[in-house]
C-alpha cells in the first residue's frame, strides 16, 4: 500500500482531467495543489487545445507517433535521401490521426513543420551533390509553450552540414512556439538510435530531454 496520503486524491483528479471534454479540473486550493504534484511527477501536462485545460501523460501514451515509414532504411550506408517518405506524407498521416474538429489547425502548421527548409546545395567538382536531409517526425507530449494539436511536439533529423561526406548530423525537437531541444550526432545512425530513443520516451516533457543529451535552444 502506498506512504503517499495525496495518491488517492491526485488520482481522482487525473481521471477528472481525463473524463472532462476540455481537460478542466476545479479552481480550489485543493484541486490546484493536487495539479502542481502532478505536473511535477510529470502525470499531466497543459493542454496544446484548450486554454487553461490539462492533459494527463497516460492519456497521451495512447497516441501514435509519427516518422518516415522506411525509418529502417536511414542508417544503411547506401540508402538514399530522396528515397526516404517525405515530410508532407508524414503530417497527413498525423493530420488524420487527430479528430476532426482539430484537422483544420493543424493544416494551419503544415508550413512551419512540414516544409522543407532553405539549404545551399553542396557541391562537388562544380557538380550538385544532394540536398541535406530533413526528415520530420511528431510525437506526443509537452514543452515549455503550447505543442501541436492533439498534444504533440514536431522534430526532424538534419544532416547540418550539404558536405558530401555528411558527418554532421542534428535532432531538433520544438513546441508550437520557439521552445527547442538540441542532440547533436557525428553519424547518421547515431541521430537515428537517438530519435528512436526519443520516440520510445514519450509522452515527456521536453525539460526531460536533458536526461537523453538534449541541450535547450
Amino acid at each position: 500500500m502506498s506512504q503517499d496520503p495525496n495518491e488517492q486524491f491526485d488520482q481522482t483528479v487525473l481521471e477528472m482531467i481525463e473524463h472532462s471534454p476540455v481537460g478542466a479540473v476545479p479552481h480550489t486550493p485543493a484541486y490546484q495543489d493536487a495539479l502542481r504534484r502532478l505536473y511535477h511527477g510529470h502525470q499531466a501536462y497543459p493542454s496544446a487545445d484548450h486554454k487553461d485545460g490539462h492533459v494527463t501523460a497516460r492519456s497521451l501514451s495512447k497516441l501514435p507517433s509519427f516518422h518516415a515509414s522506411n525509418l529502417d532504411t536511414l542508417h544503411l550506408t547506401d540508402f538514399h535521401p530522396e528515397a526516404v517518405e517525405p515530410n508532407a506524407a508524414i503530417f497527413d498521416r498525423y493530420v488524420q490521426s487527430l479528430p476532426s474538429t482539430l484537422r483544420a489547425k493543424a493544416e494551419s502548421h503544415r508550413a512551419t513543420v512540414a516544409g522543407r527548409p532553405a539549404h545551399h546545395r553542396a557541391k562537388h567538382g562544380g557538380a550538385v551533390v544532394h540536398d541535406p536531409m530533413h526528415t520530420l517526425f511528431l510525437v506526443p507530449g509537452a514543452g515549455p509553450n503550447p505543442g501541436l494539436p492533439g498534444n504533440y511536439l514536431y522534430g526532424f533529423i538534419a544532416e547540418a552540414s550539404a558536405k558530401p561526406t555528411g558527418t554532421a548530423w542534428a535532432i531538433h525537437l520544438h513546441d508550437r512556439e520557439d521552445g527547442g531541444a538540441l542532440f547533436e550526432a557525428a553519424t547518421l545512425s547515431e541521430a537515428v538510435a537517438k530519435m528512436e530513443e526519443v520516440l520510445e520516451s514519450a509522452p515527456f516533457h521536453m525539460s526531460e530531454l536533458e536526461a537523453l543529451g538534449f541541450r535547450a535552444i
